[in-house]
């Protein structure tokens, strides 16, 4: 058998960036789902958020972006993936030529 091409089907999904100074909020947003703690640094900051999933723990650290998949779980990604990996959707009325890479106003 030969290889064959494949396309990535369009997927919109939830995501909320990891500051560390929005853990209750992260957490919150992920507790409906899923389980996750948090651990503060020696100074009292936030310093990662440790997602409980099926597949293990994962860990979010600060600017780290965590993502609501398709099925409800949770999980972190790198910042420069998920620029690399996603763009800001936009009702389809709004969608245009215009740039909706993250920070462009529209």
């Amino acid at each position: 058998m030969t290889a064959q091409t494949f396309r990535k089907k369009p997927v919109v999904i939830e995501a909320m960036q990891f500051t560390g100074y929005n853990a209750g909020e992260v957490a919150e947003w992920i507790s409906g789902n899923g389980e996750v703690t948090i651990e503060s640094d020696e100074n009292g900051s936030w310093e990662k958020l440790t997602i409980h999933t099926l597949e293990g723990d994962m860990v979010a650290t600060r600017e780290d972006w965590v993502i609501k998949g398709i099925k409800g779980e949770f999980y972190p990604c790198k910042p420069d993936i998920f620029l690399d990996t996603y763009e800001r959707a936009a009702p389809e009325a709004e969608i245009g030529t215009e740039d909706l890479r993250f920070g462009s106003e529209s």
